[in-house]
């Protein structure tokens, strides 16, 4: 799971912003949505322009130089804060790895140049290389790699997913800690449906979202999926032009489901196919950027139930406030954020927040706060 992420001088946050998972509370309702004292189920607030989305794509640079998952490089052309001297963005993770706790931090200059990186396992500095100063040595404690050649050139290739991929580790508690480290970062994944459908992480998908459904034998999951999010429909398979389809289904006429769908309803059918594999336990963690711009109130709240089932640890950013309830999450679990901070509501306001309470009530009347 992740338990801290910190970043600097990355887009628009100029100084440190610390994103901390592990300020878990003791509240007894909603228990699924914390595990070990880790939030598991996140949903963050803030205004335009806050930097809700520059937080996603903060924590998913770390897919860009330690997989070959699919990544995106627009979102990273404007790399460092326009108002900080500094080339050099910083990043730091913190992982909580079965009974392990995994940190990595790493500069960079933009999204493909690594200045310098570092990980721990449990405190312990396992690896480490800092190329300032010309240097072409990394520092290697793992135990395998003692014979490895430590000498790397190619300052945009990552020393630790080196090591990862060229070292023959022996079997104990720190190397199981590192290789399940590459096994949460490579199955983490980020989506948003808005004016662009862009993701980041996993395999690098082919074809249409439709393929998608009916090669996996999933028409009649989708419909009942469909209708218990309230769009009533019936669908069917048609062929067109020896391809198959889908369409909604009226009887005696069929209608091609992509000629008529609504906005709502085509974010919902992308929303599935990432839902399919989420299912299927093919992710670690997903952070969904405005998770449900064009969804009803009571599909949120819907789609959020769904997610809670997998048991899969999720970041949500939204603006929909219907959803902020302590019947659906908790104070803890719901997060308010400014360009400077984010911090979970119950350290938003001086009120001992309650069950009973609604929250989203409080947090209309300007009764939460960040400074």
């Amino acid at each position: 799971m992740l338990r801290k992420f910190k970043v600097s001088n990355f887009k628009c946050f100029k100084g440190d912003f610390e994103f901390d998972l592990s300020t878990a509370k003791n509240y007894t309702f909603n228990p699924e949505c914390v595990k070990g004292g880790i939030v598991n189920n996140a949903m963050i607030y803030g205004y335009n322009g806050c930097g809700k989305s520059n937080l996603g794509w903060a924590v998913f640079d770390i897919i860009e130089h330690l997989t070959e998952k699919a990544r995106l490089e627009f979102p990273y052309m404007h790399y460092t804060n326009a108002y900080n001297d500094s080339r050099e963005a910083k990043f730091d993770y913190e992982f909580q790895i079965a009974d392990s706790i995994v940190r990595y931090t790493y500069v960079k200059t933009d999204y493909k140049t690594i200045v310098s990186e570092c990980l721990y396992i449990n405190g312990n500095e396992v690896i480490s290389f800092d190329r300032h100063n010309e240097n072409t040595t990394f520092v290697s404690k793992l135990k395998g790699t003692e014979t490895l050649n430590k000498t790397i050139t190619d300052n945009k290739l990552s020393v630790v997913k080196y090591v990862k991929n060229n070292s023959e580790l022996e079997d104990n508690g720190e190397n199981n800690a590192f290789k399940g480290f590459f096994a949460f970062v490579e199955h983490m994944l980020f989506f948003r449906s808005l004016e662009d459908r862009t993701y980041i992480g996993l395999e690098s998908k082919k074809g249409t979202l439709i393929n998608d459904i009916i090669q996996q034998g999933k028409v009649q999951d989708f419909e009942k999926f469909l209708n218990e999010a309230n769009v009533e429909c019936k669908l069917a398979i048609v062929d067109v032009m020896g391809e198959k389809d889908i369409a909604f289904d009226f009887g005696a006429n069929k209608v091609l489901f992509r000629e008529i769908m609504s906005t709502g309803t085509s974010s919902l059918m992308l929303f599935y196919c990432w839902y399919l594999q989420i299912q299927k336990k093919e992710v670690s963690f997903v952070f969904i950027d405005e998770f449900d711009a064009f969804y009803h109130h009571k599909l949120s709240r819907l789609v959020v139930k769904k997610l809670k089932e997998t048991g899969i640890q999720f970041v949500l950013t939204t603006h929909n406030t219907s959803i902020m309830s302590n019947d659906l999450m908790r104070p803890d679990c719901y997060y308010l954020m400014n360009n400077k901070k984010i911090l979970p509501l119950h350290k938003c306001t001086e009120k001992e927040l309650r069950e009973v309470h609604n929250i989203e009530k409080i947090y209309n009347a300007g009764g939460f706060y960040v400074e």
